[in-house]
């Protein structure tokens, strides 16, 4: 394992947060911010509780979540497209590193950035709503592990991408719209029967579901089962990130 070649990515990878820290860090804090002004303060103090959790409090997981999903694909696949785009990612291949190196380089600084601005948008939380984390250890897991299966989603987007503008394609009309409807400000137990079976096919359900079981101890889908689907998803992932450079799909002429 070649260390110093990962260590190299990965620290590349960072730096370009330094750099960016307005758009990376503090337009994302912000915008979450809004939201627990707008649903947690203003509209969540005239709410019922739901699943005996105070609505502010109740609709903090699935923001976290929806910021962790759309800057987890959001990293990653713009880290992989710029060297696709300026032409440096031949010196990357030609380099003494293996693919599985490669990826963990790119994926490892993609994921890292966004537990670091879930943690911030956490902290920022407290600020407008208060909150009990039940599980610490699940909650973080299940942070860490969710950023790493959405940075390997963002890879392959970004080595699908052959312009700027298929970057955002996804996030913005797929990833988006199945965080909405996946409970995000809402129990899908509140839905009539005949939504709840069909938003169970929504594989945002499960991700929400259970990074709200470790703060408050209340699901809609058993733990397992979020988890299990979590982990699906990421062996899907790393199968079609193991076939692109067994191919070489759009990384080799």
């Amino acid at each position: 394992m070649n260390f110093y070649g990962i260590w190299a990515i990965y620290s590349f990878e960072l730096a370009r947060l330094r750099r960016t820290m307005l758009q990376s860090i503090a337009s994302p804090v912000i915008s979450t911010s809004l939201y627990f002004v707008v649903f947690g303060a203003a509209i969540g103090s005239r709410m019922a509780e739901i699943d005996g959790v105070s609505y502010g409090a109740f609709i903090i997981p699935g923001l976290i979540m929806l910021m962790l999903l759309n800057e987890s694909i959001s990293n990653a696949s713009f880290g992989i497209y710029m060297p696709k785009f300026t032409g440096t990612i031949y010196e990357v291949l030609s380099a003494p590193v293996s693919p599985a190196e490669i990826v963990i380089g790119y994926v490892g600084a993609a994921a890292t950035k966004s537990v670091i601005l879930g943690l911030l948008i956490l902290m920022t939380a407290r600020l407008f709503v208060p909150y009990e984390i039940q599980h610490p250890v699940w909650m973080l897991g299940f942070l860490i592990l969710t950023a790493i299966t959405f940075s390997l989603f963002g890879f392959i987007i970004g080595i699908w991408a052959d312009g700027f503008e298929k970057l955002q394609i996804i996030p913005l009309m797929i990833v988006t719209p199945l965080a909405f409807l996946g409970g995000s400000f809402y129990s899908i137990t509140m839905l009539p029967p005949f939504w709840q079976t069909v938003t169970l096919f929504n594989p945002v359900v499960y991700l929400i579901s259970g990074f709200r079981w470790s703060f408050y101890g209340v699901a809609d889908v058993h733990i397992g089962v979020s988890v299990g689907m979590t982990l699906v998803f990421l062996l899907i992932c790393l199968s079609l990130v193991w076939l692109v450079f067994k191919t070489g799909y759009r990384l080799k002429p």
